[in-house]
Order: C-alpha cells, then structure tokens, then sequence
C-alpha cells in the first residue's frame, strides 16, 4: 500500500548530515535504466534492462523528493539511463517543478542526458525552470560518435543541443577522455564547445560494472591531461562550485570554463555531498561502494515517517570514500553506471 504526505512544516527542522560532518544537500534521481546509446565505457552492448514494474512510479519518486527537500536537498538532478527516453518524464518535471522550484524549496532542477531527445523537449524543460543542463559528447566525429556510442547518430545530438541553447538553457559538455580513443579530440572539443559559449568537463571513466574496453589500458589521467593543456592555454583556477564534483579553471585564451572530474587521480570524497537514487528506490550514499538503503520498501511501508528514517540510517552508513582503482583486474562495483545514475 502506498503512504502519502510529507513531514509537517512545523516539525524541527534536521539538515542530512554524515558520520564525516558532510551535509547532503544534492539529490541525483535515476528515472529509469535505459538508454538509447550503448556507450563503451558505460555498458555493455548486449544490456539487459530492468522490466518496467520494478521502476519506481512518479509518485513514488515525487514522495521520496520531498522527503529530501524537507531534509535540506536544495539541488535535483535527474539522470538515467537516459532520462528523457522514459515515458512521459515531463509530467513528472512538472510536478517537481511547481512543487518544488516555483516555492523556492529547490534551488536547482537539472539534468544529465546524452543530447538525442533534446530537440522534442528542450523548449519545455526550459519553461519549467531548468537553466542549465549536461550533455554527454565524447567526439565531434561522426563514425567516431557512433563506435563510441554504437548507434547514436551525431547530427541528432547536435541538433538536440542546438535547440537546448536556443531556448535559452546553459550547455555543459561532458567528455571522457580515453587514451587511444578519443583523447586527441580533447582541443578541437575544448575550441568548439567555447567557441559556442558552452562550458566542457572533462571525467576520468570510472571502474563501474563489466564494459567493452580494457580500463586499465584505456585509462587517462586528468593530471596528465591538464598538464597538457597548460602548454598551450592559460588554465586560471576558479571558485566556481556548482554542487558536483568538478574543479573549475577559466581558459585564457578562450574565456571559456573547464571543469575536471578526477575519482582516480585526484580524491574528491572529503567535499561530498550527494547521494544516488536509482530508479528501483535504491539509495546509494557513494557511487563507488555497494552500501545501500531501499528507499521504496520504506516509503510503501511506512510512508513518509519510514522515508525520514531511512534517511537517517543511510546517513550513518555513507562511507568516507570511494575505493576506485583503475589497475584492479575487476570494476570497482559490478553495478553499470546506468544502474546508479550518470
């Protein structure tokens, strides 16, 4: 049986606080485990995805929101997957937006998404109050994009973001440099994506479930990366924070910003303030460790006071950090990253 409600706004107020002294005020959603990509270093190609009775309802996922808004969450990502292939995800947007961005409760509504809907949705994600949002572009080559991605089509993605900045929305371009692949695309994305007034991050693939590529062999240190790029561009650190992971500098040359997400070569885990949750109701407090608390058994249990204490307990079981190695023979966790949520 499904709970409604949400805790009283007259009840004390307790901020999501870790065992570390961390508050956790960003929430990363995972609305559904599908993608219309297959990209390399993110599944397998041959992904077997979960049936859609065991995906978390809108009103489940609306529920479990509010709980962590009410816990002092004032930033929502929606991820998948891919988010914007699950059927009728602007009905659940709009909720989330009227009940939460138009009060003020959230400061931020976004989302990750690799680019391939975004000519049907970008307007109206725009008008329901998403200001910015990450797309996942690792070439700017067409044959490339579609072994990388094997099947995505390049021209659909540009498109996509095309319609996205027309409507006013910030693109940040997400890029996983891997050696042998794609790393000599690093400059020409760099020069393309500021020349276009957008922001590029670069990620270190992270060891997460079985993939196509040997990580080990694949593997490119940001480090090495950004020393590389200092040869040619004045990288001025900068304080940007935008509640995620990336270290942010401005390039000189092009104005524009560049951001590094580094899990291997530089630890981010003491500044953490997130937590994961999948689309099955499953919370997990870091991506790199398998600890969890099923958020949806507590909610069709005991609604809304099983949520508030569900949180509690997860917040006593986020862990310190990650364990990412990129030379261990296994993935760090077996879980796909489509599983947690990009």
């Amino acid at each position: 049986m499904l709970h409604s409600g949400s805790p009283t706004a007259s009840s004390t107020f307790r901020p999501l606080i870790d065992r570390f002294g961390r508050q956790v005020t960003y929430l990363r959603v995972s609305v559904t485990d599908r993608c219309d990509f297959r990209c390399t270093y993110c599944m397998g190609e041959d992904m077997t995805f979960l049936p859609k009775k065991d995906v978390l309802s809108f009103d489940e996922i609306q529920a479990i929101v509010s709980a962590f808004v009410a816990r002092g969450v004032r930033k929502l990502r929606l991820t998948g997957g891919e988010p914007l292939v699950r059927r009728d995800i602007v009905k659940l947007i709009e909720a989330i937006s009227a009940t939460h961005l138009a009060s003020g409760a959230l400061d931020e509504l976004t989302l990750t998404t690799n680019g391939s809907q975004l000519g049907v949705h970008a307007t109206r994600l725009a008008e329901l109050g998403i200001k910015r949002i990450n797309v996942s572009l690792d070439t700017l080559d067409d044959a490339r994009f579609t072994a990388i991605t094997r099947r995505g089509r390049l021209g659909q993605v540009l498109d996509g973001i095309a319609a996205a900045d027309a409507a006013g929305i910030a693109i940040k371009l997400n890029m996983v440099p891997i050696r042998g692949v794609n790393d000599d695309e690093i400059i020409p994305l760099l020069e393309w994506a500021h020349g276009r007034g957008y922001d590029l991050t670069l990620i270190e693939a992270m060891p997460l479930g079985d993939v196509a590529i040997d990580r080990s062999e694949a593997h490119l240190s940001l480090r090495e990366v950004r020393d590389r790029l200092a040869e040619t561009y004045a990288l001025e650190p900068m304080n940007k924070r935008t509640g995620g992971p990336a270290r942010y500098v401005r390039v000189g040359e092009t104005g524009g910003t560049l951001g590094f997400i580094t899990p291997l070569s530089h630890n981010f885990c003491e500044s953490c303030n997130r937590v994961r949750l999948t689309c099955t109701g499953q919370l997990y407090m870091c991506l790199g460790q398998d600890d969890k608390v099923d958020l949806r058994a507590a909610y069709r249990e005991s609604g809304a006071v099983g949520l508030d204490a569900a949180l509690d307990r997860a917040m006593i079981l986020k862990p310190k950090g990650h364990d990412f190695e990129i030379d261990r023979a296994e993935p760090a966790v077996r879980r796909h990253m489509s599983v947690t949520g990009g």
